[in-house]
């Protein structure tokens, strides 16, 4: 992992005193509202439906044990709401909320932060001060400025990768962190990057996504993709450039940024994100770019080059860690003894299956724990959880994990010797559903419960539908399947790139759902990424689990097996067509409806 220098501490010690005073002069009266609002929000301190919410940067998903642990410790001391405002809360859900919205958790996005939804605007300075001690902030975590960037969770180990991106991206963060000239762009920005031939990071939805590869001389470079983005349009990135040398990414980045800030709309906030501007101009837009980049090279003498030096000097930061120093044994040993444990115990097998993934090196694998379980919001974390989380961290992974984008923890250092004990440990801790990549690992946000922009709630509709896929034969035999639930039109549950998408929408006062089929976060290797396809007209919540059912229900009707392997739902999807499907999903509607009509 990344190790703060002396400078990168003090930069955010000195950050959360700051802010430490903006609070204190807010609450005597020194400063309004308004002009306190900005100061929080680049901090990560929102206002949502009930209480305020804080976003914590978790740079490219790398988090240490001892950051989990101080995350754990603020989710159980400070993640506690007024009893006023809890009470409020509880009685507004209605029939389709949860029985108790959970207190005392953490939330893992998909953009790999993590945030809180209970904490008191109050107590939020002694929040920044632990989240300093253990070199974690909210710094642009909010407002227009660029984001938190995100990566693969399995940067730096994954078998497909050209490059390690973690340098590039830490090297971004510094470069982008307080940018002077990017404090106050027309939209927020948001960066991804990979270095995998497997799109683990969706780099096509994002403002600018960044893909590691190398030319027919063996040179590392970028791809460069610009203008992608979900909500209201959902587009995916253009190509501006197929190979950019990799030491000219922050000139180039330089100049995409500048001519956006230059030329996007800022008179309307629909249509000021990057991608609104590069739809509109097209060719023009990638000229000015092109235009800019040649201007920073010769005129200003590319000053912001990554040189070989400054690369090495963050790579170290990124080597592998120094782990256990017992012998271990040898790996076919280990590959006999992991087979004798996979006979005897099914769920083990299947965890192996789901769970683990391979490993650059050949003695090491990667293992995700699942926090996706009944009666649990996906991405939520309890505080026992996190604890635990760290434990395991520190047992077998080197102290070290990752945010998924699919908002589970990965361990990334994990001796192949060790599976065994950590999947007794994980199961004991309830991390062990073997799920990764199935139905119910799903990707939620947390919708009307929370947020005061969503038209619907979310949790609910992921809950009834986990309720319903608690069989794991059943879940694996109808394979993996990306499911991904959006609370309102902000698309921060991806609804647009899951292979099937829940919207939540608002008619008339109600809450209803749209269906999407098709989507793709770009890590499907059988297709490019792009939206989902609306099926029919919405549905209401209690409509939803039946329509779920009857799609999956279709796909297991229509599909094929091809050299003794079942197509996927997505493969299915894109051979047999839309059609099929969406008639079932509208007989599931009236089906519904006449049992309602009944009862």
């Amino acid at each position: 992992m990344y190790q703060y220098t002396e400078f990168d501490r003090q930069f955010v010690r000195q950050r959360a005193a700051q802010y430490r005073d903006q609070l204190e002069r807010w609450q005597k009266g020194k400063i309004s509202e308004d002009e306190f609002k900005p100061l929080r929000l680049q901090n990560g301190w929102y206002v949502q439906r009930y209480a305020p919410m804080l976003r914590v940067a978790v740079p490219y998903g790398e988090v240490s044990s001892a950051q989990l642990r101080v995350l754990a410790r603020i989710a159980r001391e400070y993640d506690e709401p007024e009893a006023e405002v809890y009470r409020l809360a509880t009685q507004t859900q209605g029939a389709l909320g949860t029985a108790k919205l959970p207190t005392h958790y953490a939330h893992f996005t998909t953009r790999q932060n993590v945030q809180y939804n209970w904490i008191p605007l109050a107590r939020s300075a002694d929040v920044m001060d632990l989240l300093a001690s253990v070199d974690m902030h909210g710094i642009q975590t909010s407002g227009n400025c660029i984001r938190n960037i995100t990566s693969d969770e399995l940067a730096g180990v994954a078998e497909d990768e050209v490059a390690d991106p973690r340098p590039f991206a830490e090297i971004m963060r510094q470069w982008s962190t307080l940018h002077p000239e990017f404090a106050f762009l027309p939209r927020k920005f948001k960066i991804a990057i990979t270095g995998a031939a497997e799109d683990r990071a969706a780099t096509g939805w994002h403002d600018v996504g960044l893909r590691l590869l190398k030319n027919e001389a063996g040179e590392v470079g970028f791809q460069v993709r610009v203008g992608g983005g979900m909500g209201r349009t959902p587009i995916i990135g253009t190509v501006l450039r197929e190979f950019l040398p990799w030491n000219q990414i922050l000139n180039y980045l330089e100049a995409v940024v500048r001519v956006y800030n230059r030329y996007g709309r800022r008179d309307n906030m629909y249509k000021a994100r990057i991608k609104i501007l590069v739809k509109a101009e097209g060719q023009v837009y990638i000229d000015d770019v092109e235009a800019e980049y040649k201007q920073i090279v010769e005129r200003d003498g590319a000053p912001h080059t990554i040189t070989q030096a400054e690369l090495d000097r963050v790579s170290a930061s990124f080597v592998p860690p120094e782990l256990a120093s017992r012998v271990y044994q040898p790996l076919e040993q280990t590959e006999v003894e992991l087979r004798a444990h996979a006979q005897e115990d099914r769920m083990f097998e299947r965890w192996l299956q789901r769970n683990v993934a391979a490993h650059k090196n050949p003695l090491l694998r990667a293992v995700t724990l699942s926090f996706k379980r009944r009666l649990q919001a996906p991405g939520d974390a309890s505080a026992d959880q996190l604890d635990t989380a760290a434990l395991l961290a520190d047992r077998f992974s080197a102290g070290e994990a990752r945010v998924t984008h699919d908002q589970n923890l990965l361990l990334p250092w994990v001796h192949a010797e060790d599976l065994h004990a950590l999947w007794l440990a994980a199961r004991e801790a309830g991390f062990a559903s073997s799920n990764v990549q199935l139905l119910t690992d799903m990707i939620a946000c947390p919708g009307g419960d929370f947020c005061a922009l969503a038209n619907a709630r979310s949790i609910p509709i992921a809950e009834a539908i986990t309720e319903r896929y608690q069989d794991l034969d059943e879940l694996d035999d109808i394979g993996e399947i990306d499911l991904h639930i959006s609370g309102c039109i902000n698309s921060c549950g991806h609804h647009h790139s899951g292979h099937i998408g829940i919207l939540g929408v608002d008619k008339d006062g109600k809450e209803w759902y749209q269906v999407t089929l098709g989507g793709s976060d770009g890590s499907d290797l059988s297709g490019p990424a792009g939206a989902g396809k609306v099926v029919g007209p919405s549905f209401s919540a209690v409509e939803v689990p039946g329509v779920i059912e009857a799609l999956l229900g279709t796909y297991r009707d229509t599909r094929a097996t091809v050299d003794g392997r079942r197509e996927n739902f997505i493969d299915t999807l894109r051979r047999v067509g839309h059609e099929p499907f969406k008639t079932a999903a509208n007989a599931a509607r009236l089906k519904a409806q006449e049992e309602e009509a009944l009862a």
